[in-house]
């Protein structure tokens, strides 16, 4: 294919493409990963933990990653480097630390699945609604316009969280899922800082090379912290992670890890796209967002039809026709490049 991202000036439909993408990846994988952490499937004797399942999705992500970028042909887009004569794509300092910080998104994103006592719903509700609350400030940080209907299309993601969280009764957040979800948001404020910094402009060139060389550095660097932790092997967590590379290799789910893996790597990809679009932070992330708890609403609906898990209760379906809204709204805008381009009628 050897093309770059798409050119700014069809973004505006692009967009929905990459969130319709972006949405059927997520749902099949914060199921699955809940599913697998709570030992829902036929002839599981137990749960799997988050910790143990993490080493083998990020290899599979990491194979994901390989095979896209190379059948995009978007290898050429990175900065490279000659070591020993031989030309290698290497990431610039900043897409560097992007990189660092998408592997903490990674990591905490696929964990946040797998703690007891909170639904998908709910989870992704913190994180995401935090993100929200994010974007708008990045935007001013980086001297970004943002426009009248993107605060309204935040307004009505706002509104969502304030009608899930009204809700009353039984969720228990331990300290390492109020952890998981503070270095969640974290990592996002200072990919989204790096992205407005270095990406996100006309440039379709540069727009591929930030991505390229995020998505090289992500879950490359993160199985490799995942490897030294579980060579040191101290804690609970440590060897939690030890046995994901080691016993977990011959369970008889590896299969559904590595699923969820690729699907995980597919909501990068996506997802990062999304994040990309020459708009602003507050239009970019709510179309993100939206996307992502739409899936988990239809994942937590999978779990209860499959499973019998607790059904999704009707805060949470408000929530989500809140955030329809939003995505109604937000789509309005860029319909009209699309339309003001074609000819008109004689």
């Amino acid at each position: 294919m050897n093309q770059p991202l798409p050119d700014p000036r069809g973004a505006g439909l692009s967009i929905w493409y990459f969130a319709f993408g972006y949405f059927a990846c997520y749902a099949p994988y914060s199921a699955l990963t809940k599913a697998l952490s709570k030992g829902l499937l036929p002839g599981m004797s137990g749960p799997i933990n988050g910790f143990v399942l993490l080493p083998v999705t990020v290899i599979a992500s990491i194979v994901g990653m390989f095979i896209f970028i190379s059948a995009m042909g978007w290898w050429k887009y990175a900065g490279h480097r000659t070591i020993g004569g031989v030309s290698l794509p290497m990431p610039g300092k900043y897409t560097l630390l992007s990189g660092l910080f998408t592997a903490l998104i990674v990591a905490t994103t696929t964990l946040a699945y797998t703690f007891k006592g909170v639904s998908i719903v709910f989870m992704m509700l913190l994180m995401r609604g935090g993100v929200l609350i994010i974007a708008p400030i990045v935007d001013r940080l980086s001297g970004r316009d943002v426009r009248w209907f993107s605060w309204a299309a935040l307004g009505f993601s706002l509104a969502a969280l304030l009608v899930a969280f009204s809700e009353k009764g039984g969720y228990k957040i331990t300290i390492i899922a109020t952890l998981d979800v503070f270095f969640y948001l974290m990592s996002y404020l200072f990919r989204l800082r790096f992205m407005s910094k270095l990406a996100k402009s006309k440039d379709v060139r540069l727009n591929t090379r930030f991505f390229v060389e995020e998505q090289m550095v992500a879950t490359p660097s993160l199985i490799l912290i995942l490897g030294v932790l579980a060579l040191v092997g101290q804690g609970e967590q440590m060897m939690q992670l030890r046995a994901g590379f080691t016993s977990f290799f011959g369970s008889e789910y590896l299969w559904i890890a590595i699923v969820i893996g690729i699907l995980s790597q597919g909501t990068g990809v996506f997802g990062g796209l999304i994040l990309l679009g020459k708009q602003e932070n507050t239009f970019c992330v709510p179309v993100n967002r939206s996307s992502s708890i739409l899936a988990g609403v239809i994942a937590g609906l999978s779990l209860t039809h499959w499973f019998g898990q607790t059904p999704t209760s009707t805060y949470q379906l408000i929530g989500a026709g809140l955030i329809i809204m939003a995505i109604l709204f937000l789509s309005v805008p860029s319909l009209f490049p699309a339309k003001s381009a074609q000819p008109a009628k004689s």
